[in-house]
């Protein structure tokens, strides 16, 4: 045993300060998920719903000026104040640039005979995708109805009655967050390790290597483990600006959040491990490596959660490899489960894990 894993504790040394030495990867492995963890976790990071609108305002009294003053602080709007008539605001409407027009007319905030403000706005949408625009006119008729109350002292006999319920306050970066882990152990799992034999395979390494009494399952589990510590040093720097950056909120502990990113690590690994042995060149590799990577990037809840799919689709893609990973990771970290609680999940990245490595270790090619 002694003599069979020396040397992949070895090699698996000499591959990892290699790979230090190595600036354009050190790029794609800690800065390039960095750019994608920044891009999501501004889109991300804000929970609040708002909506962007513009108001044009055709009348002088001063309820109707206070009523844009108000909607202005609202944080449910976003009012363009460079729009300042219907055709410009329709334009930008046009463009996606807001969401809703709201014009008020010249009688909207006069008084009555009773000394009353009345009248009536108009909320514009697009008749192509009117749920924005209905939102915010039944957000703004609340508003009204808040205010006639105040005004005329009438008491509805009936009335809606809101109630807060305690949830777990999860914004969509923390439940993005996991996803994004995942994608990072993707890409550096079956595109870095699938280029990397075939880049040495060039170059002549492992012929040179193959002259050795190394075999073959050392060299996979050496390239393995050189590969786990970067993957791991990755995945703890995008933690790190997760939680100092985009204030993530952890919820499970530590230890079960590693010994379980290991474990997927080491899945996802396989399968490059397998593709860049298997090819004799990067021309292989390329292409095979979209084929496997891509289905699991867009069906596996990296950037969408698996909920918004059918459920035959929801049923099919639970089976994918990274699946059970995302899931996992997501379920330590934004709902406090330990790694004892995942059974189901280490059930299928076992599996997987036996099957492609048994793979890995058959298709492997030294040139």
């Amino acid at each position: 045993m002694k003599r069979y894993f020396a040397p992949i504790f070895v090699l698996g040394a000499a591959f990892t300060k290699r790979f230090t030495r190595d600036p354009v990867a050190l790029f794609f492995t800690f800065l390039f998920p960095l750019l994608f963890l920044f891009v999501f976790g501004s889109l991300f990071r804000n929970s609040d719903i708002n909506f962007d609108i513009a108001i044009i305002n055709h009348s002088q009294t001063e309820f109707a000026k206070e009523f844009v003053a108000d909607t202005e602080k609202d944080k449910t709007f976003k009012l363009k104040s460079d729009v300042n008539n219907l055709e410009a605001a329709k334009e930008k409407m046009g463009r996606g640039e807001i969401d809703t027009v709201i014009e008020l007319p010249k009688e909207f905030g006069t008084k009555n005979e009773k000394g009353v403000p009345h009248g009536e706005m108009i909320v514009y949408f697009d008749q192509a995708s009117p749920q924005s625009g209905q939102t915010v006119a039944g957000v703004m008729q609340g508003i009204l109805d808040g205010i006639n109350k105040d005004l005329t002292k009438n008491i509805d006999p009936l009335a809606v009655k809101q109630q807060p319920l305690k949830t777990s306050s999860l914004t969509r970066f923390d439940y993005t967050f996991s996803g994004l882990l995942g994608f990072s152990i993707l890409s550096l799992g079956i595109f870095g390790l699938a280029n990397s034999f075939p880049a040495d395979k060039k170059t002549g390494i492992l012929r040179r290597l193959r002259a050795t009494p190394l075999k073959a399952s050392q060299l996979v589990l050496s390239t393995l483990i050189n590969y786990a510590i970067v993957g791991l040093s990755s995945l703890v720097v995008m933690f790190i600006v997760g939680l100092t950056v985009f204030d993530f909120d952890m919820r499970g502990d530590y230890l079960s959040l590693v010994l379980f990113s290991l474990g997927g690590i080491i899945v996802m690994f396989g399968f490059g491990l397998a593709i860049g042995g298997w090819a004799k060149n990067e021309n292989q590799s390329a292409p095979l490596s979209n084929l496997v990577a891509f289905p699991l990037m867009f069906l596996s809840g990296i950037f969408f959660p698996r909920f918004l799919m059918p459920d035959w689709l929801q049923g099919i893609t639970g089976y994918l490899p990274l699946t059970p990973i995302i899931d996992g990771m997501r379920y330590i970290m934004t709902e406090g489960r330990t790694i004892f609680e995942l059974g189901p999940e280490l059930l299928t990245m076992g599996i997987w894990a036996v099957v492609i490595y048994v793979i890995a270790f058959r298709v492997f090619r030294w040139e």
